[in-house]
């Protein structure tokens, strides 16, 4: 490329904010006409003067325009890194693990520096961990960025989670998007409805089983950037949507995808159905006692119904809401939701449970 067409080219954000607002205050052409040239509306324009007029009334370490630049860490920083680096392998971090925790307070560093940092300081490799011995690492307290819609720009950043993007594709394919976007789920102030969904099964994808307490998943910008945001939001504002949304919302939705699978014959002529029980550790007077086979006992939780499509594995239905007085008649409901929605070539014809699933009054309607 020639210099000339580097400049010609360089239309970004702030250049023109600096030549528009050079324009006026400088060479004192009209706001209208600047605004006209530069492409802003009257009232855009004037609030970036009031905005540039303010900024200059106090004292800023940077520029409104321009980075000031300083090559390298400071020195008191690279100490602060290197102590950091060291105290959490000593907890049994991996390098992957201290580079997720080390940019989520602030630094930017890479899976090389760490490494090579490491192993200068004369640390073995970890012995490969389970599941539960990596649950049971006390995390240091994070200070987690807000969630935001993501500004989409060049970027380089480092994430533990990239497998999930292999379920975009499919997520395009079968229209599953359109179907979160035409659904009645709520969205809020700061997140859309497509990226609030989106955020939940970021989570399911990735294994994560709970939420209660701010984790890894909320500094992972990999996870951020699959629901479209800078990071996922925080348990907080998980549970406040949670609350929002209803067992209608819920149904509707489970109506639409029914009938993407059907549509693309995804559903075979048997279902499996059956009760699955979720233990509830909080206030649980309200809650029956049902029987958990994990645990081999009766405990106060929810009861809930899944069908099943034994060849593709896909659950169909699902519905958290069964209670004893009505547990027979829960292989009718899926019967009046099959039916009422079907779309596609496919027909139910075998409902497989066992024996204890309803009564014999239900099996004979």
């Amino acid at each position: 490329m020639k210099p000339y067409n580097y400049f010609l080219n360089q239309e970004t954000i702030n250049k023109k904010k600096y030549d528009a607002l050079r324009a006026f205050f400088f060479e004192k052409l009209p706001a209208s006409e600047v605004s006209n040239i530069y492409g802003y509306s009257l009232s855009s324009f004037y609030s970036l003067t009031r905005d540039f007029r303010k900024y200059l009334k106090q004292e800023h370490e940077e520029d409104f325009f321009f980075k000031n630049i300083s090559l390298g860490r400071k020195k008191n920083q690279t100490v602060e890194l290197k102590d950091m680096v060291i105290g959490l392998r000593k907890q049994n971090f991996s390098a992957e693990d201290i580079v997720g925790i080390v940019n989520a307070k602030g630094y930017k560093v890479t899976y090389g520096y760490v490494y090579k940092l490491l192993n200068n300081e004369g640390f073995a490799r970890l012995h490969r961990r389970s599941i539960n011995e990596k649950i049971k690492l006390k995390l240091p307290k994070l200070k987690a960025s807000a969630s935001n819609m993501l500004e989409f720009r060049d970027e380089k950043f480092h994430s533990r989670s990239t497998g999930i993007f292999a379920f975009i594709p499919y997520i395009e394919k079968y229209g599953i998007d359109k179907a979160i976007e035409n659904s009645s789920y709520p969205s809020t102030k700061s997140i859309n409805k497509m990226s609030s969904i989106l955020s939940f099964i970021a989570l399911k994808l990735s294994n994560v089983k709970r939420y209660s307490d701010d984790d890894m998943w909320c500094m992972d910008r990999g996870l951020g950037l699959f629901a479209g945001l800078n990071v996922l939001p925080k348990s907080a504002w998980l549970s406040s949507y949670s609350s929002r949304v209803t067992k209608q919302m819920n149904k509707d939705f489970l109506k639409s995808i029914h009938n993407i699978w059907c549509k693309n014959g995804l559903l075979s002529d048997t279902c499996n159905l059956d009760f699955t029980t979720i233990p509830y550790w909080g206030d649980d007077k309200h809650l029956e006692n049902n029987w958990s086979g994990k645990r081999n006992k009766a405990l106060s939780s929810m009861l809930a119904v899944l069908a099943q499509d034994p060849d593709s594995g896909i659950i169909d239905y699902g519905d958290t809401d069964v209670m004893h007085k009505n547990e027979s008649s829960v292989v009718l409901e899926y019967l009046d939701f099959y039916k009422k929605n079907q779309q596609g070539s496919q027909d139910l014809k075998y409902l497989v449970f066992d024996s204890k699933f309803t009564n014999y009054h239900r099996l004979s309607q």
